[in-house]
């Protein structure tokens, strides 16, 4: 009787609900009314039906499982939304309750004495045998991860302590150059010949010629910053070379060069001891420097007596090692600072180390305007790069000594060493030799606490002032220490310099940068095959 209700039952019929009596002449809404809540009634009655079984075997599920400790319907849902998605939440348990366990670990002191397996598996392998809980898993496998910690810094600071050894040393190839150069210079007459030839003498005091300076006592280092600079130049008939050697290298440097001339270009050698104004006199605090036991002993000595490795990174430890390479404390690192003296007749010099390769016609440094400066030079402040291109006095400098912060300041720029031009004629106006001797002294008086960098930090102070910038792309440096350098960048640069430990002539050279340093060893020398130069 109900399903005919509003549903094509006979209009003139009566029909009854809840005892009221709708007759076929009722239209109004009180009819529709009731036809729709009986509906809803009726297709609510039939969902129920129909899910309340499924309701009762999960819950059932559920609280045979222990999950009836949930108290809210947020809980109840949170346990049956995994099994209606058709997930389970095992494994976030499992998660959740290993994190717990791990964090619980972090905390506890590893107990003495305790036995660690040398791998992984072998951790696998007993966990499985002894029946390890999580906590002794955990516990074990932290102790795992600390050791191999302290295994890899130590083997770190251990390659630290060899690649400066290595940096240190002389390699054998260059050892048995020098060797065999000098032994030459004794037997054979061509190779004492005068350098350069008496009619060119005059050339060594022009100065419309192009002079460059280069004081080192690496005769296979020379030959290739010489090289280069012959070759890459528009000019060569118009380049002089000056190379500073001391007096065990002099017989050997004067042979490779009287023995294997650059004409057109010239090139003079001369030992520390044939320039007269080389006196204690007038170098005073170097002599100091070289002979006081304090100072060697710090750049030869032991370089992890008193250290603390535990407070050091690696990278710290890295830069004072290389502060400590004696070639700091000789006499031909600091010789550029009397240039003036050494070279009374001329106007402009450019000096380079011995680290550095010339891929660019480098002529155009003397036409550069320097307004009255002395030092142009490339500044290291304005680059991206921290390792190089990102150095300010306070990367130099200890400013926590008060004659340092009282002087200096720290965000200042710094610049490069190894490729400057110099105004030998400003320079001679200028009291910059003075300054550099007052705080080498000072830095001695007060134990090496000031700095500890060699030469660049009491030449940043003495030339403070005095410095004109050129452009970045006429010195690029950083390919002795610089492992990721852009060799692209490195293609475009007028002078490319292997500053740093990592220098080109030895075996811890960088592989991808060593062969624009090699393209200019001279390979057809007998003496550079029989000592089997760079045969790595």
């Amino acid at each position: 009787m109900v399903l005919g209700l509003g549903l094509g039952a006979d209009p003139s019929s009566e029909r009854y609900c809840g005892g009221a009596r709708f007759d076929s002449e009722n239209k109004g809404g009180v009819s529709l009314e009731a036809a729709d809540l009986f509906r809803t009634l009726f297709h609510t009655v039939l969902i129920l039906a129909f899910l309340l079984p499924f309701v009762f075997i999960l819950t059932a599920l559920v609280t045979l499982e222990g999950v009836n400790k949930c108290s809210s319907f947020d809980c109840l849902g949170r346990r049956l939304g995994p099994r209606l998605l058709g997930r389970d939440d095992s494994e976030q348990r499992l998660v959740k309750d290993f994190y717990k366990i791990l964090n619980q670990v972090n905390t506890e002191e590893i107990p003495d004495g305790i036995k660690l397996p040398d791998s992984f598996n072998q951790l696998v392998s007993e966990m499985k045998n002894n029946q390890y809980d999580a906590r002794t898993f955990a516990l074990t496998l932290r102790a795992m991860m600390e050791k191999l910690e302290r295994d890899i810094r130590e083997s770190k600071f251990s390659e630290l302590m060899n690649k400066h050894f290595a940096a240190s040393s002389i390699p054998k190839g260059l050892y048995c150059l020098s060797l065999h150069l000098t032994d030459e210079y004794s037997s054979n007459a061509h190779a004492r010949r005068q350098l350069p030839s008496p009619e060119l003498l005059p050339v060594l005091s022009n100065n419309t010629y192009h002079h460059f300076v280069l004081s080192t006592d690496n005769i296979l280092a020379a030959s290739v910053v010489v090289a280069s600079a012959v070759q890459s130049s528009l000019k060569p008939e118009k380049i002089v070379f000056h190379i500073i050697t001391d007096k065990k290298t002099y017989a050997g440097m004067h042979a490779w060069f009287a023995l294997n001339p650059v004409s057109p270009a010239i090139v003079e050698v001369k030992g520390v001891h044939q320039f007269d104004w080389l006196t204690r006199e007038n170098v005073p605090v170097l002599d100091a420097v070289e002979n006081h036991h304090g100072i060697r002993n710090y750049y030869h000595g032991n370089h992890i007596a008193g250290a603390n490795l535990s407070d050091t990174t690696p990278r710290t430890f890295a830069s004072k090692l290389q502060a400590r390479s004696p070639k700091y404390i000789s006499l031909l690192n600091h010789l550029r600072i009397y240039l003036p003296e050494l070279y009374p007749n001329l106007d402009k010099v450019v000096f380079l180390d011995d680290d550095v390769v010339i891929q660019r016609d480098l002529s155009p440094l003397w036409a550069i305007d320097l307004w009255g400066k002395v030092n142009g030079a490339v500044e290291t402040c304005k680059g991206e790069d921290e390792w190089v291109m990102s150095k300010h006095f306070r990367n130099y400098f200890n400013f926590s000594h008060p004659l340092i912060a009282k002087h200096l300041n720290p965000d200042e720029c710094a610049w490069a060493y190894g490729m400057n031009v110099f105004d030998l004629r400003a320079w001679r106006k200028t009291n910059i030799r003075e300054t550099y001797h007052y705080w080498l002294k000072e830095n001695l008086k007060s134990n090496l606490t000031m700095w500890k960098l060699g030469t660049l930090p009491p030449a940043l102070i003495a030339f403070k002032g005095h410095v004109h910038p050129i452009d970045p792309s006429w010195h690029m440096l950083g390919l002795g220490y610089q492992s990721k350098t852009n060799v692209e960048n490195v293609k475009r640069a007028a002078v490319i310099h292997y500053n740093g430990q990592s220098k080109p002539w030895l075996q811890i050279g960088f592989e991808h940068l060593r062969p624009f340093w090699t393209k200019y060893v001279n390979y057809s020398s007998d003496f550079v095959r029989n000592c089997h130069i760079l045969e790595l």
